[in-house]
C-alpha cells in the first residue's frame, strides 16, 4: 500500500484552489492536472509499505498531529525543481510555524520507525499538476501566466493518513486515519 500524510484543504481553500486550477488548465500546457477534490498539503510521503506497517505509521501520524487548527492562505504559483525547468506546478501556502511543527514532529517520528527524512526544507504547497513525461512548458510560462490565488485566509483542522492507489484515471485516495486538530 502507498501511504502519505496530508492536510486536506477545507472548503474555502479547495474552492480557491479549484479557481486557480481552472485558469491554468486553459493555458493548454502539457500537464497532468490534479482533480479539484484531491487538493491537499502533503506532510510526509511514506511510499510503498507492507500492510502490516499501517498501525505503526498511524501511531506516528497521530502523535505528530496535535495542536490547534492551522490558519493558512494560498499564494502564488511555483514549481519544482525550478521555475525555469518545472516538473511539478504548485500553489504556495503561507502558513504559521504550527504547520512546520506538525511536519517536523512527523518527520522525526517517521524516522524513528524507519522512514528517511525528506532531506530538503519544508515548502508547504498544493500540487496542481505534473508536467507530462518528455514534455516541457513553454519558456517563462509560469511567469507570464499572471495567475495567482486570491489570498483568502482559511483554517485547516485535520490531518489525514491516506492510501493512494494509482489508476488509469489518476490517483484515488482512501483515508486510513483522520485526526482533528484543536481537540
Amino acid at each position: 500500500m502507498r501511504l502519505f500524510a496530508a492536510m486536506p484543504l477545507p472548503e474555502p481553500g479547495r474552492l480557491e484552489c479549484a479557481a486557480v486550477l481552472a485558469s491554468v488548465r486553459e493555458a493548454g500546457w502539457p500537464v497532468r492536472w490534479v482533480r479539484d477534490d484531491l487538493a491537499h498539503i502533503t506532510l510526509k510521503f511514506f511510499g510503498e509499505v507492507p500492510p502490516n506497517r499501517l498501525d505503526v505509521i498511524a501511531e506516528a501520524v497521530e502523535a505528530a498531529a496535535s495542536g490547534p487548527a492551522v490558519p493558512l492562505r494560498l499564494q502564488g504559483l511555483g514549481a519544482f525543481p525550478t521555475f525555469r525547468h518545472p516538473r511539478v506546478v504548485w500553489l504556495g501556502v503561507e502558513a504559521p510555524p504550527a504547520l512546520e511543527l506538525i511536519r517536523d514532529r512527523l518527520e522525526r517520528l517517521a524516522e524513528g520507525i524507519g522512514f528517511q527524512p525528506e532531506g530538503v526544507p519544508f515548502r508547504p504547497h498544493v500540487t496542481l499538476g505534473r508536467v507530462r513525461e518528455g514534455q516541457r512548458l513553454p519558456p517563462n510560462a509560469l511567469e507570464r501566466c499572471g495567475i495567482s490565488a486570491a489570498g483568502q485566509s482559511f483554517v485547516a483542522d485535520s490531518v489525514v493518513l491516506y492510501e493512494s492507489e494509482l489508476t488509469s484515471s489518476g490517483p484515488a485516495y482512501t483515508p486510513r486515519l483522520t485526526l482533528t486538530l484543536g481537540h
